[in-house]
């Protein structure tokens, strides 16, 4: 089933329009072949073809032969095309390249380097709740947002495709990225690390339980970082007086890989374990990112060691605006909301719950179901 993407392909078809280049970065299987053939391009060099990748030892040649957009797919396995992107684009600006990578820092690194201001980045990760149908949104939290996962026959070929997915990271794509980890070391580390999902990470405790360093610990974290299964929410710094949370918070970005290393295989099993509100935390925050269209550098939370806290942080419009999660019936106003809301000065503070009926717990706090969270284009 092929699931119209619009509001993504909208927005990378306006940055192919005004850039030479546009790089579709996020994880495996989140949907960037897709799309990139949705766009009608004249030439796809996938590089893990071995013909493409031949045919790309002379790119010059083959680019001025062809008209239209081309697309290359899994560019991180041939960096040195980078300089010669930048001397093509310089010759020929009215080109138009569309490159894709699951390796973000890899990418970034070699493209900052050769092809600033000629590029433009968009991180594509699963489907938007706007993308989706009723029926397949009911299956959303469990399964998660990539399509395979999403869009399986049924529960169990979704736990399958999602334990395939795990092992073929592990196995073939992070070795492919030159990390030399043992995929079951790696493996081990982003199980325990899924226990930790939504929580104030304590290096030093992971690093114990683990028998690794500190600096160990953080290698992998960016690891996982930087090819999109993992967030590291960073703390918002502000001078209030009040002694502020400095550490992170981690989240396995999809929902649906965060059940598979928990070894929840059933909806039964998920609503009973302990951390279905966490995991639920988890998947808001991921929808609520793509609504207010912010980048993961713009989002943060906010801790007080004295017990306030918000769940998410984000600027709009010059002002401070505010999410809590709670995964309840009818959320009530808390005094951490009362105290973040004060010292942070918001100008609007949603909380959202998996409920129906929207309602204000004061002139700007508002209890917002998840369903209801407008797109940054009508907020």
């Amino acid at each position: 089933m092929l699931i119209d993407r619009k509001y993504d392909i909208k927005e990378i078809k306006t940055r192919i329009k005004n850039t030479p280049i546009t790089a579709i970065i996020g994880p495996r299987q989140s949907g960037k072949t897709t799309i990139a053939k949705m766009l009608n391009p004249a030439k796809i060099f996938d590089l893990e073809n071995p013909v493409d990748l031949i045919a790309l030892e002379n790119p010059v040649l083959q680019f001025s032969n062809i008209n239209g957009l081309i697309v290359i797919d899994e560019i991180q396995r041939k960096p040195d095309l980078f300089p010669v992107l930048r001397y093509f684009c310089d010759k020929n600006p009215e080109k138009r390249f569309l490159i894709l990578g699951s390796a973000s820092k890899d990418l970034i690194k070699f493209s900052s380097e050769s092809l600033a201001g000629r590029i433009s980045y968009y991180i594509l990760s699963g489907f938007r709740k706007e993308d989706l149908s009723e029926t397949q949104y009911k299956n959303f939290h469990f399964r998660g947002g990539l399509p395979p996962s999403l869009l399986a026959e049924n529960d169990k070929e979704s736990n399958n495709w999602r334990k395939d997915y795990i092992r073929t990271f592990l196995e073939r794509d992070i070795p492919q990225l030159g990390i030399r980890i043992p995929s079951f070391t790696l493996y081990r580390f982003w199980m325990m690390i899924a226990f930790y999902h939504a929580n104030i990470v304590n290096f030093s405790e992971i690093a114990r339980s683990f028998g690794v360093s500190d600096t160990t610990v953080r290698h992998y974290l960016e690891i996982l970082e930087g090819t999109f299964v993992l967030r590291i929410l960073m703390p918002w710094y502000e001078n209030i007086g009040k002694r502020l949370v400095k550490r992170p918070k981690i989240y396995i970005k999809d929902s649906g890989i965060l059940h598979s290393l928990l070894s929840i295989e059933d909806r039964e099993a998920l609503y009973s374990h302990p951390k279905i509100g966490a995991s639920w935390e988890g998947f808001a925050l991921e929808i609520v990112a793509k609504s207010i269209g912010k980048t993961d550098e713009e989002l943060f939370f906010y801790s007080v060691h004295s017990g306030a806290e918000l769940d998410l942080l984000w600027i709009h419009n010059g002002k401070k605006w505010g999410c809590e999660f709670k995964f309840s019936d009818a959320p009530k106003l808390t005094k951490s909301m009362e105290t973040a809301f004060k010292d942070l000065n918001l100008e609007k503070l949603w909380v959202i719950y998996p409920g129906t009926q929207t309602y204000r717990l004061n002139e700007r706090i508002i209890v917002l179901p998840l369903d209801d969270v407008p797109p940054y284009w009508e907020y």
